[in-house]
């Protein structure tokens, strides 16, 4: 009986850590999407949304300064704060 039970405790813990780790694994991968997302800067005109550029500069449309735009993740992360 307690054979039993030494076994059974056993295959509890190597569970609760595979499905630990795994977890884990899986958190760190959606970071580092999200960081490749952070890194690739665009910049856009603020007048013109259509305009986007991978290196800051001016407008072709209007000459105003490109500015970075945010990324979907940047707009939740702000609306939660």
């Amino acid at each position: 009986m307690k054979k039993n039970v030494k076994i059974l405790l056993g295959m509890l813990v190597l569970a609760t850590s595979l499905t630990v780790v795994g977890c884990k694994s899986s958190a760190q991968k959606e970071n580092t999407k999200s960081e490749r997302e952070m890194t690739e800067v665009i910049y856009t005109c603020p007048m013109h949304p259509e305009v986007e550029q991978k290196e800051p500069g001016n407008c072709p449309e209007c000459g105003m300064a490109l500015v970075e735009k945010k990324s979907e993740i940047e707009h939740l992360h702000e609306e939660h704060m």
